[in-house]
């Protein structure tokens, strides 16, 4: 069988060209380490991410339920995804889900739905840390799935 150089380049584009979009659209989901509160989940920037104890942990083939909505979505903006979610550094892959979230993936660890906080600034805030809010408490996550304790 021939191949033309034509059609060997048009396809070594496409493989160049969809790797990187598929890269870009699935959420990584690394740890980080602090003093304070040992390790956490972050994002693949190193924003800290949280649980919410008002949710409904999806466990035992039951599905997460999200309970933060309206004015609570402002202040905790969930964790999105385009695509299955991947886990990078020390993260726990067999941890990682997906929840149906106003027609948008939205990650999941361990069955907890992830959110930030809008008073993280950056990499390494963890201003969200049990903090009582919209009927619920707040944690990081730590690798194992759990909230962090402090």
């Amino acid at each position: 069988m021939k191949i033309s150089t034509l059609s060997l380049s048009v396809l070594a584009g496409l493989v160049l060209t969809a790797a990187p979009a598929l890269a870009q659209d699935a959420a990584m989901v690394e740890v980080a380490e602090s003093e304070q509160y040992g390790q956490y989940l972050t994002d693949s920037e190193g924003r800290a991410l949280y649980l919410f104890t008002a949710d409904t942990q999806g466990q035992d083939g039951t599905e997460p339920q999200v309970s933060c909505t309206g004015e609570c979505l402002d202040a905790w903006p969930p964790y999105y995804t385009q695509g299955q979610p991947q886990a990078g550094n020390m993260a726990d892959a067999s941890l990682l889900g997906t929840v149906d979230h106003e027609g948008q993936m939205m990650v999941t660890y361990n069955g907890w739905p992830l959110y930030y906080f809008v008073r993280d600034e950056g990499a390494g805030d963890t201003n969200g840390q049990h903090v009582e809010s919209f009927g619920g408490e707040w944690y990081l996550v730590s690798p194992e799935g759990e909230r962090v304790e402090e």
